[in-house]
C-alpha cells in the first residue's frame, strides 16, 4: 500500500504473476465481498444492489440521483477491472485479512498507509468504518483523485528509522511507555506513542489494525516503530469483548520483526504468509506494575 514500492522498483509484490491474473483475483475477492454483504442486507437494499449490477442500471441511478454515492464495492470492481495497477501484497497475504474481514463482518478497521490497495480494503469492509493514516499529504491528494470515497487523514511521525535500536532499548526507562499507565493521546513523554493522531482514532476501538506504513526503508524515514507500539497499546487497552486483529506487513525487515516480537508478541501470532504476520491480541484484563506487553 506504500509509495516505497513504486519509488524503489515499481510494484514489486505479485511481480511473478501476470498483471491481468492479479486483477482478476482482486476483482473476484471484491465481488465476493459484495455478494456476501448484499446477501446480508435488507430486501430493499438487496434490490438496489442487484439492480445496480444490471446493464445500464448504474447510469440510470446516476441520472435519477447524481449525488447518490455508488456502493464502494462496485467502484472497487470497476477500478481493478480497468487498471494495470495492482495491490502490493501477495494473494496469500491479502487472503488472510480478507478472511478475517469476512468472518468479523462490518467493523472498525484502522490502516496505517494509503495506496493502490486502499480501495480494496475499504470495499472488503463495506458497511464498517475504515480509516487510512498517511504521512505524505501530496500522496493523499494523488490517491484521492481516483478514490474520493476513501476516508484518509494525514499524520506526522516523530521518529526516524535510524533511532529504532535506541528506542527499543530505552522505552522501559520511561513509565509513560509501560503498562498499566501507557496511553496514546497526549502522551508526549513516550516517544513511541503516536500522541497526536486525529481525534477519531482515539474515539473508536479498532477491531482490525493494518500496519503497512509509514515508510521504513531509509535512515531518515519515520519507520514503523511507533505504529507497531501504538497498535499494541490500542489492542491491550480494548474495552470491548474479543480480540484485536493486527496485521503487520514487511516482516522480512529487521525493525518490523524486532518490534513485533517486543510489542505484538509471538504467542499472539496466529497466521503468517509471505511478508505478513497476523496477530490476535486480547485486552489486558489486569495489567500491573512491572508487566510487559507480552
Amino acid at each position: 500500500m506504500k509509495r516505497e514500492r513504486a519509488m524503489m522498483m515499481g510494484s514489486r509484490a505479485w511481480s511473478e504473476r501476470p498483471w491481468f491474473v492479479t486483477l482478476v483475483v482482486v476483482a473476484g475477492l471484491v465481488a465476493g465481498a459484495l455478494l456476501l454483504s448484499n446477501f446480508m442486507r435488507t430486501a430493499s437494499d438487496r434490490s438496489f444492489l442487484c439492480g445496480a449490477l444490471g446493464v445500464g442500471n448504474l447510469d440510470k441511478l446516476r441520472a435519477a440521483d447524481p449525488e447518490r454515492p455508488e456502493p464502494i464495492q462496485l467502484q472497487a470492481v470497476l477500478h481493478y477491472a480497468t487498471s494495470k495497477i495492482v495491490p502490493q501484497q501477495s494473494l496469500a497475504e491479502v487472503r488472510i485479512s480478507y478472511d478475517v474481514l469476512t468472518r468479523v463482518g462490518a467493523c472498525n478497521f484502522l490502516v496505517f498507509g494509503l495506496g493502490h490497495d486502499s480501495l480494496m480494503w475499504a470495499s472488503f469492509n463495506a458497511g464498517g468504518k475504515t480509516l487510512f493514516l498517511e504521512e505524505d499529504p501530496k500522496w493523499v491528494q494523488s490517491v484521492l483523485k481516483t478514490a474520493t470515497m476513501l476516508n484518509a487523514r494525514t499524520v506526522q511521525y516523530r521518529t526516524h528509522l535510524s533511532e529504532a535500536d535506541e528506542l527499543l532499548r530505552s522505552y522501559k526507562k520511561e513509565a509513560a511507555c509501560l503498562p498499566p499507565r501507557v496511553r496514546l493521546q497526549g502522551n508526549d513523554r513516550c516517544r513511541l506513542a503516536l500522541s497526536n493522531l486525529p481525534a477519531e482514532v482515539y474515539e473508536r476501538e479498532w477491531d482490525l489494525i493494518m500496519v503497512d506504513a509509514p515508510r521504513g526503508y531509509f535512515a531518515e524515514a519515520p519507520g514503523r516503530m511507533g505504529a507497531i507500539f501504538s497498535a499494541a497499546v490500542m489492542a491491550r487497552n480494548r474495552r470491548k469483548e474479543g480480540v484485536t486483529h493486527v496485521f503487520l506487513h514487511d516482516v522480512d525487515r529487521p525493525v518490523e520483526r524486532k518490534f513485533a516480537e517486543e510489542f505484538l508478541c509471538a504467542k499472539y501470532r496466529v497466521q503468517a504468509a509471505g511478508r505478513l504476520w497476523h496477530f490476535e491480541i486480547p485486552p489486558a484484563i489486569d495489567w500491573k506494575e512491572g508487566d510487559g506487553f507480552c
